[in-house]
């Protein structure tokens, strides 16, 4: 089942009753079934979340998104206890080996860039490299494929409607970066939870390593599904003249997780093949799999 997402941008109190989710604002009124709900963003320093309903949001896997005032997504809750066999898993995990994360790293940075060029090429209609720099990427992108590949994605892609060149891509960066950055936070909550509800630790990356942060292993697993992001802030740029993040443009990006993607035999929306990639790396470190499961984003 599609899981809802749930954007709340005003004066709201919620709470729950009889496994509902009860909704109260000046604008709005209504319940929810705790089951249906997938995502809850909270963007507004004046939203009442009761304890039972947080309780029942998260034993049910949702992930609730708070947002900064800035109104990019800040932190999120999710179920620490969403396998029934947790500690097998995290052990599992805490005990791959070098070479293991190495192959796996290595599989994730090729689908990034095969991914990019697939992209690039599909937005200017001109042939790109990535492809070949895809091909040489070694286990652990010990020549870093994965830096030179951005360098000629971010000075191509055109996410600027004015000139249709690229951008200097930048973490706390002006417009169109606001666009990509809600985005991307979206994306690695969607994945965070994904990989919550396949018993895995988010905290034990793959590549990522910095101890500061709590999610590395959805860091890197979204790598390869950034470029759904990029898609979706090109259509917005070229239907839009707005440069702020207003409730239309969130909205927009939102609709990210539903967006349909490929496997061989199947397609599924975003949100649910984030959950069968979570499950193929689980697969990964218990032995039962070599390659992580990636979707074709577009066929």
């Amino acid at each position: 089942m599609i899981k809802k997402t749930l954007l709340i941008e005003n004066k709201t109190s919620i709470s729950c009753k009889n496994l509902q989710l009860q909704i109260k604002s000046e604008t709005r009124e209504g319940t929810i079934p705790i089951e249906e709900i997938g995502f809850l963003v909270l963007d507004h320093p004046e939203i009442y979340l009761s304890i039972p309903a947080m309780n029942l949001l998260i034993e049910n896997n949702a992930a609730v998104i708070v947002c900064n005032k800035n109104h990019l997504p800040n932190g999120q809750f999710l179920n620490l206890n969403s396998h029934h066999i947790q500690q097998e898993l995290f052990r599992n995990q805490i005990e791959a080996s070098l070479p293991l994360k190495k192959q796996l790293w290595q599989q994730t940075i090729i689908e990034k860039i095969t991914n990019q060029g697939i992209l690039l090429q599909k937005i200017t209609g001109q042939k790109n490299t990535l492809d070949f720099l895809a091909s040489k990427v070694l286990s652990g992108d010990t020549s870093n494929m994965e830096g030179v590949a951005a360098s000629q994605y971010w000075k191509t892609l055109p996410l600027t409607s004015s000139e249709g060149k690229g951008i200097k891509r930048e973490r706390f960066g002006d417009y169109p970066n606001n666009f990509l950055n809600y985005g991307y936070a979206i994306l690695r909550a969607a994945t965070a939870r994904a990989l919550s509800g396949s018993g895995l630790l988010n905290t034990l990356g793959i590549h990522h390593k910095s101890k500061y942060n709590a999610f590395a292993l959805a860091d890197d697993i979204m790598e390869p599904f950034r470029p759904l992001v990029d898609e979706k802030v090109f259509q917005i740029i070229q239907q839009y003249e707005e440069q702020d993040l207003n409730t239309k443009i969130k909205a927009e990006l939102l609709q990210i997780l539903t967006q349909t993607v490929y496997f061989e035999d199947e397609k599924s929306p975003l949100m649910v093949a984030l959950q069968k990639t979570a499950s193929s790396l689980q697969q990964c470190y218990t032995g039962e799999r070599k390659k992580i499961k990636y979707p074709k984003l577009w066929i």
